[in-house]
């Protein structure tokens, strides 16, 4: 069954909030990162040269599915993944958790960081999965949104739930039917990212920031707020406060948020729009209170007793990072292995100690508690049912909205 679909062009907004993510969005420069990032930076920015070079066309969709599986007789699996999302030694040389199922199964793992944004690394295959190529690539992480345009082209596997009987089991209820991919059949998630409100108690003086529309009233607060340049999470706490919810919202529900936010822009509430460089001024006390995420007020509070965070009542956004084996991949059934390993709760406590985003798996707490007590007492971490019961999540969003959404955004941030 052929489809004529064509994923269109980036605009000029979706390009600059592409660049904005590799710079300086949640994933690319953690304070952990910026200790081990050397030249990674420059090296991106020759990667996007390039792509901008080569002209890529527009890519179709297909159904080619997978190609014949060589697991049984290749002992090996290629690996792409974002930075600082995998645990490492302490001397920087190994990959305890990759070398755990490399000797239990006998299957290596080609590890790469080689993915620094969604779009970017949507340019680098989707030449490939159009005319059904191998990538050279057995498992990617790409985040939700991402995932459901290539689930939308056919361009991802159906994963075999015989291959996968912890990752069924032990999948928290918070994920385990998203309306992009019901029921799991594509994906599982790697880690959720939450974006809620953080303040430093210090610059507010010891006053509680808990609210969206505390962040743009608050006389108090005024020139010293924050808001992320990540449309999603901006946007989708605003809609919750206003009572809308991100997973079904309309154009005019989109624009009264925009114009919420635009007077809080107009006033000179906002200080800012921000990347992921918010927690330098976080920490300082710059910026008294802003919309965070959440992996990021996990290691801030580590070095800091006066960062704090909130929960706002109306709720708050979750994305996720999601495990997926694209068409035509040679090792499908490897991938399928180690997607099940990182379900077993030992192993995911060693994974959510390390990178301190929300851990997808049930049973994890007992034995992140192993590791560091405080880690497993952190609902940022390993969310109640109560935390989880305020999550939500941004709706897909189609080729046409993508576009006018980002302008829009785009004007409001002056980026």
């Amino acid at each position: 069954m052929e489809h004529t679909e064509q994923p269109e062009p980036l605009c000029a907004a979706e390009l600059a909030a592409m660049r904005r993510s590799m710079t300086d969005g949640r994933l690319a420069m953690t304070r952990r990162s910026l200790l081990r990032a050397g030249g990674a930076l420059a090296a991106v920015a020759g990667g996007m040269g390039a792509l901008s070079a080569c002209g890529i066309p527009p890519a179709g969709r297909t159904d080619a599915g997978s190609s014949e599986d060589h697991s049984r007789t290749e002992k090996r699996l290629n690996f792409s993944n974002w930075t600082e999302y995998m645990d490492v030694s302490d001397d920087g040389k190994h990959r305890p958790t990759l070398e755990k199922f490399t000797k239990r199964t006998g299957i290596a793992v080609n590890y790469t960081e080689d993915i620094n944004d969604n779009d970017e690394f949507f340019g680098k295959i989707q030449a490939q999965l159009a005319n059904g190529q191998d990538t050279g690539r057995d498992l990617i992480v790409l985040t939700d949104w991402m995932c459901a345009r290539m689930i939308s082209l056919g361009w991802i596997d159906e994963l075999d739930p015989a291959n996968l009987p912890h990752a069924y089991a032990n999948l928290s209820a918070q994920f385990r039917s998203p309306a992009w991919d019901p029921g799991r059949a594509h994906s599982y998630p790697w880690t959720g990212v939450p974006a809620i409100i953080a303040y430093n108690k210090k610059a507010t003086g010891g006053r509680t920031v808990d609210s969206v529309t505390q962040l743009l009233e608050d006389p108090k607060l005024k020139g010293r707020v924050g808001f992320l340049t990540e449309m999603r999470d901006s946007i989708g706490l605003t809609l919750l406060d206003m009572g809308k919810k991100p997973e079904s919202f309309t154009a005019d529900d989109f624009d009264a948020a925009i114009a919420r936010l635009q007077k809080g822009v107009d006033s000179k509430q906002i200080r800012r729009f921000t990347g992921n460089d918010y927690t330098t001024d976080l920490d300082k006390g710059d910026l008294a209170a802003c919309v965070a995420w959440a992996g990021d007020i996990v290691q801030l509070q580590s070095d800091n007793p006066d960062i704090a965070y909130a929960i706002p009542k109306a709720g708050y956004t979750t994305s996720t990072d999601n495990l997926m084996v694209p068409n035509k991949a040679r090792h499908k059934q490897n991938a399928e292995r180690l997607i099940d390993f990182f379900y077993e709760p030992k192993v995911a406590a060693k994974i959510a100690a390390y990178i301190n985003y929300v851990c997808p798996v049930d049973g994890v707490r007992e034995e992140l508690a192993k590791i560091d007590k405080k880690l497993a007492d952190n609902p940022l971490i390993i969310p109640d049912e109560k935390m989880a019961a305020r999550s939500h999540s941004f709706r897909a969003l189609n080729a046409k909205e993508s576009k006018q959404f980002a302008q829009k955004f785009s004007t409001l941030t002056g980026a």
